[in-house]
Order: structure tokens, then C-alpha cells, then sequence
């Protein structure tokens, strides 16, 4: 089932008179790469949430912040009345020094460096796992918000690839006109240099062995083979790194196929092709 590695998923619950909320948000990696934003309260559990997350995200770019707004009932944070004090006799020392008038000593204080400090209030069993369940259910809101984005990269990948076919038996009809065009291209080209007699067996054996080398016909069983494999794998878990590799293989072919092409409106039906193909790459980049 394909995923997007794009997502998004936000759990608020209260605890004892906290309100706490997990946000967690990813962008499309190769890995899985967690960065953390947690509260210094529950700072202690990092070991244990990053262990949870990385059980239930797979890959991505992930952004996990932990934060807590308390109610009134309880407080886990108190102020450094010492530190308080000392700040407050350097500010007055600085203004007598400078002789400036008293000024609002609270507000500067309050947004001084270390001036709020843990209370000694302990994290219990209770609610630790109350945190962890608050990560569990943000996660499955990530991967629930992944999955729609997943339904709707399907949905593209199958009307891309299903185009490429379709450009694909357009091809055909061009093949044998092409043909001709080639002989007619050698005659001329004959009959400029030479006025000798040509041999015409010798002439048919040399645009035989010239017609071999633009031949197409492996370069579309296999094109087509890649595009049935790519629809099937979409249906795997976690596709996203072997649809890479497939579109690789279809790429290759396709540029074979221009290659060998000889022919203007060949050469167009190309063109489309690798338009749609790079669409497709770049919507497997964010593939889970």
C-alpha cells in the first residue's frame, strides 16, 4: 500500500491538571531522521519515545515536539528566587552607574537566562504512559494523514504510467512508414554518389543489417514489462525505494527507445513519454 512520506498529526489530552500536546510532522528522506522538541519535564522519556516512533514510522523527515500548558491545579516549573535576586542588584547597579532611572525590573528579570527552574514533582508510571499513548495516536494520525496523500500519488502513478503505454502502442504505426523512409534516404544518397549499377541483394543484406540496429521491438516488450511491474509493486508495503529503481529501468528504455526513433512524430510520442516519467519521479521521492 502506498504511503506519502508527507504528514501530519496532532493528539492533545490532559493529565492532573496539565494539558499536554504531541505535534509530530515529516517531509520525505531517505531514512528516518527525528528530531526532537520535548519539555524539559518530560525530557527524562526521550529514549523511550524516539524507541516508539521509530517502530511506527518506517522513513521520513520527522519533527516530534512535546508541550505542556498547565491548568492553575499543578506547576512544574517555579522561579529561581536567588538567581532572581542577583540579576535584579546587577540591574540596579547597572542604572546607578549609569544614571538612568529605575525601570520595570519584573519584565526584564522574567526573561533572564535559568530563571525558571524545575520543581522537584516526579514523572510516575502513570504518566509515562499516559505520554507514550499521547506519541502513539499522534504517529497514527501521521500515518492516516500519509495514507490519503498515498491514495492520491496511486491514483497519478497509474494514470502516468498507463499514459506511457498508451504513447507506447503509438508508436507502432510509425515503424514500417519509417522503413520505407530509411530505404529511400539510402537510394538517394546512392544515386548522388555513384552512377554505378547498385547490386540490389547486396543493397537489401546492407538495410537489413541497417534496419537491425533501429529495431525496437525488445525496447517495447521490456518498456512494457517495467510499466506492468511498477502497477504491481504499488500494491507492496512500502514500495516507495523499488518504484524508484523501476522508473530508473523504464527511463533507461524510454531513452533507447528516442535514441532508435529516426522519425519526427517517434521522436514526440518520446518526448511525452519522459515528460510523464519525470512527474513520476518526482512523486516517488516523497513515496513511503
Amino acid at each position: 500500500m502506498i504511503q506519502s512520506m508527507t504528514g501530519y498529526g496532532k493528539v492533545t489530552d490532559s493529565f492532573q491538571g496539565k494539558t499536554v500536546s504531541v505535534e509530530i510532522k515529516s517531509l520525505n528522506s531517505k531514512s528516518l531522521d527525528l528530531y526532537t522538541k520535548i519539555v524539559p519535564f518530560y525530557r527524562e522519556k526521550e529514549i523511550q519515545v524516539r524507541q516508539l516512533v521509530f517502530e511506527k514510522l518506517n522513513r521520513g523527515k520527522v519533527d516530534l515536539s512535546i508541550t505542556i500548558e498547565n491548568t492553575g491545579a499543578t506547576k512544574n516549573t517555579e522561579i529561581n528566587k536567588d538567581l532572581a535576586k542577583a540579576y535584579l542588584n546587577d540591574l540596579k547597579a547597572l542604572d546607578a552607574i549609569i544614571g538612568k532611572e529605575p525601570a520595570d525590573y519584573h519584565t526584564l528579570i522574567l526573561r533572564m537566562p535559568d530563571i525558571f527552574v524545575q520543581t522537584n514533582e516526579t514523572l510516575g508510571d502513570e504518566e509515562t504512559a499516559f505520554l507514550l499513548d499521547l506519541v502513539s495516536r499522534s504517529c497514527d494520525k501521521l500515518i492516516d494523514f500519509r495514507t490519503q496523500e498515498g491514495d492520491a500519488l496511486k491514483i497519478e502513478f497509474t494514470e502516468r504510467i498507463e499514459d506511457i503505454r498508451r504513447l507506447l502502442t503509438e508508436v507502432e504505426p510509425y515503424e514500417a512508414t519509417r522503413i520505407e523512409t530509411v530505404r529511400e534516404r539510402i537510394h538517394k544518397n546512392l544515386d548522388e554518389m555513384m552512377a554505378a549499377q547498385v547490386d540490389e541483394n547486396r543493397f537489401q543484406q546492407e538495410l537489413i543489417f541497417y534496419l537491425e540496429k533501429l529495431d525496437v521491438s525488445e525496447e517495447k516488450m521490456r518498456l512494457s514489462n517495467h510499466l506492468d511491474y511498477f502497477l504491481e509493486t504499488m500494491g507492496t508495503d512500502f514500495p516507495g525505494k523499488k518504484l524508484g529503481f523501476i522508473s530508473q529501468e523504464i527511463g533507461r528504455e524510454v531513452n533507447t527507445l528516442g535514441s532508435k526513433a529516426n522519425h519526427v512524430e517517434m521522436q514526440k510520442l518520446v518526448v511525452e513519454m519522459k515528460d510523464n516519467l519525470e512527474k513520476i519521479k518526482e512523486q516517488v521521492l516523497n513515496t513511503l
